[in-house]
């Protein structure tokens, strides 16, 4: 295949999917990574796609836009770490928790599979398998059940009947994006409706959103900002947008 029509294809995966792999591309095209990373090069040069670490994004995402998990499992990956890191801190044994879908959500349940005695409550594919897989015998965990999204949350009438019979501890909600106006939103007007059913459901509302969501609005509001108790963001987020939320959240949490 010569380079044009490879860097076609790698388009229309970006297109189609919202992100792509370097990785991933040059199992799949038969060549290394430094000539995927030249050919993410020149598109981006073309102002075609967005260059990121390990692969590269679609340009230009609009309000009802959302990129699949794979997607945006590259994106800002030390900082959604970080911020998990520091979530995880807010969790005690024996307590019954909801995980929103997302990535940085997912790097959470990475960090509470050694939490004893947890009941996990999730609409998310990724988070309920990483309890799954560590399979521990004290951890119970609640997949609600739902239409699937490109996010790989489970959405619509179904996960809605299973959430509005709980009643949680506390809720990780991870977002779209967050701004003073709109509050916390998603693209997805479904997930919107299974999010805020979540947030009504937990005592405690925990917002995980790096410094990139600030400033993003999606199509649906989930919550104001003033219904976050907490929200755990990184050190890049604006001075501004700091002052915003300190003013709006019970607590805000600035992790390195």
């Amino acid at each position: 295949m010569l380079a044009p029509q490879r860097q076609a294809a790698i388009l229309d995966r970006v297109r189609a999917a919202g992100g792509v792999r370097v990785t991933e591309l040059a199992a799949e095209f038969g060549v290394s990574d430094m000539t995927i990373r030249r050919d993410l090069e020149a598109l981006a040069d073309r102002g075609l796609l967005s260059k990121v670490h390990g692969g590269a994004t679609s340009m230009h995402p609009g309000s009802t836009d959302e990129p699949g998990f794979a997607a945006k499992s590259i994106r800002q990956r030390a900082e959604k770490a970080a911020i998990a890191i520091r979530a995880a801190q807010l969790v005690s044994p024996g307590t019954a928790v909801a995980l929103s879908a997302g990535t940085t959500t997912a790097e959470l349940a990475q960090r509470l599979v050694d939490v004893p005695e947890l009941t996990v409550v999730t609409n998310s594919i990724p988070v309920a398998d990483v309890f799954y897989r560590a399979g521990r015998p004290d951890q119970t965990v609640v997949l609600t059940g739902g239409v699937r999204t490109p996010s790989d949350a489970l959405v619509g009438p179904v996960a809605l009947t299973a959430i509005r019979s709980l009643h949680l501890d506390v809720l990780f909600l991870g977002v779209h994006g967050m701004s003073e106006r709109a509050g916390f939103t998603t693209p997805n007007l479904m997930e919107a409706d299974t999010n805020r059913a979540l947030v009504a459901a937990a005592e405690r509302l925990v917002v995980l959103a790096d410094h990139t969501k600030w400033g993003t609005v999606g199509i649906s509001s989930i919550a104001e900002l003033s219904e976050a108790h907490v929200v755990v963001s990184d050190a890049a987020l604006p001075e501004a947008a700091q002052a915003t939320l300190t003013e709006h959240v019970e607590e805000l949490v600035i992790v390195p």
